[in-house]
């Protein structure tokens, strides 16, 4: 039953952990894409610039639009891979709790057989 609860607690935190993750990746995601539109209303002849570290770089619409896209591809991937452990982890838990539950219904109805038993 100890196991049982230990694993729960580790699964619960493993779940905290990846819905974390997932938060960061959505707000990068969300980033990226509101990047992708202000890019838009900006002419080829503009100049653009992003950090590299502590310092400014100018780059071409183009190059950023393209990191930008890629960065993105690369947040969906990432976003479907934590959905899918997310699914699984809530799956596995319920599993968990399930037989926990069983456990202590169990061991209730042991402990109340053995004291009607008594009397």
């Amino acid at each position: 039953m100890r196991e049982q609860l230990t694993r729960l607690d580790n699964l619960q935190q493993n779940l905290q952990s990846v819905a974390m993750q997932r938060q960061q990746v959505d707000a990068e995601l969300a980033d990226a894409e509101k990047t992708l539109e202000e890019l838009k209303n900006i002419t080829a002849e503009e100049q653009i610039y992003k950090y590299v570290g502590s310092l400014l770089i100018k780059v071409t619409k183009e190059a950023i639009t393209k990191e930008l896209e890629e960065k993105k591809d690369i947040s969906n991937t990432r976003t479907l891979v934590l959905n899918k452990q997310e699914s699984r982890l809530k799956e596995n838990i319920k599993e968990l709790q399930t037989k926990i539950d069983e456990l202590i219904k169990a061991r209730t109805q042991g402990t109340a057989q053995s004291s009607t038993q008594g009397s």
